[in-house]
């Protein structure tokens, strides 16, 4: 008996040593990253990255409360916002590494501020139909072929289009090109609009820039008058030394602003490259008033600039006094920008 017992320690102990073995040769069957997770250590690392992520989630929540005093960091946080999400991912593979659960708990919060802020984009808002089709587009006064994208904004169904960046050397190939599809059109320095329908009352809107970059006209649709502006608003710039210039942008959103204030007609339609998204507070003269198609209509983000890889949508479409049925960026056309269209319903 004692014989059958020490063999069977021994069978067992073999077990163990031949198990330990094939543990060593072929590696924990548990993921190596799941590793050190244990015990009150894994709640104390990592109090760095719980904070960086605190702050991203309240840069999230208070982006109109971040100071534009210094370079202008509040709009330029702002002009990028969707992009914050991004920091979500890269904290969350730090935290990780660092098997920090603080972290973890930590980045719940910017994770749930990003999808209240923009989930919304994401789910299906776009429908059919629609009682007008508009298309706003940069096309860039530097287009290299500036009939192309005449051609491809003429072939959009659309049934007003408006351009910006009409540079003088090319405004003939536009009205030329476009001619055909839009019997209407006025241009006012750099600004056109293009309809298919009969125009009046059309004149310049002085955004306080010296030169005019902005217009409005009456569009006299089937479904009754619409009161069309096309506006350009001035570029802003990083710079290293004064940070994000916006100045001018945010005094020409004003002027543009106050003058569709002023305005009697009951629908009105902005299209336009205003060189800002719909979160940035310096837009808020236009857009508090003003509903983006994009916002109420598209399905995602619907990014306009840069063409080649869009990151931020600069290019809007608004209205007052419309429903929007649906709102999309279209393909490419040469330019730096994308074009954008919606269609509204009266």
């Amino acid at each position: 008996m004692a014989r059958a017992y020490m063999a069977e320690a021994s069978k067992t102990s073999g077990e163990r040593h031949g198990a330990g073995a094939r543990s060593r040769r072929y590696g924990s069957s548990a993921p190596r990253v799941f590793a050190g997770w244990g015990g009150p250590g894994a709640w104390r690392r990592g109090w760095i990255l719980a904070a960086l992520a605190l702050l991203l989630g309240l840069a999230l929540f208070l982006h109109s409360e971040v100071p534009n005093t210094i370079g202008n960091l509040g709009s330029l946080w702002e002009t990028f916002l969707p992009w914050g999400g991004a920091l979500v991912p890269v904290l969350a593979l730090l935290a990780l590494l660092r098997r920090s659960v603080i972290a973890l708990v930590a980045l719940v919060l910017p994770a749930l501020v990003w999808l209240n802020l923009f989930g919304g984009q994401f789910t299906p808002k776009s429908g059919t139909g629609g009682d007008l089709t508009v298309v706003t587009h940069n096309v860039n006064a530097s287009n290299p072929d500036p009939a192309r994208t005449a051609r491809e904004l003429s072939g959009s169904g659309a049934d007003i289009v408006a351009l910006e960046e009409v540079a003088g050397a090319q405004a003939e190939q536009y009205d030329k090109e476009l001619a055909g599809a839009y019997r209407h059109h006025k241009r006012v320095g750099t600004v056109g609009v293009w309809s298919k329908y009969p125009m009046r009352d059309a004149r310049t809107v002085d955004i306080k820039m010296g030169w005019p970059r902005a217009m409005r006209a009456t569009v006299a649709t089937p479904k009754g008058d619409v009161a069309v502006y096309a506006a350009h608003l001035p570029s802003v710039r990083l710079e290293f030394a004064s940070g994000f210039t916006a100045g001018q942008r945010d005094d020409s959103a004003e002027a543009l602003g106050r003058a569709i204030a002023q305005d009697a007609t009951g629908r009105k339609v902005l299209l336009g490259d205003l060189n800002g998204t719909m979160n940035d507070r310096a837009l808020a003269p236009v857009t508090s008033q003003m509903r983006s198609t994009q916002g109420a209509a598209g399905d995602g983000p619907g990014f306009s600039w840069p063409a080649s890889f869009p990151t931020t949508r600069i290019d809007q479409i608004m209205v007052k006094g419309l429903e929007p049925v649906a709102s999309w960026s279209l393909p490419t056309t040469g330019s730096d920008h994308l074009p954008v269209a919606a269609s509204v319903d009266f």
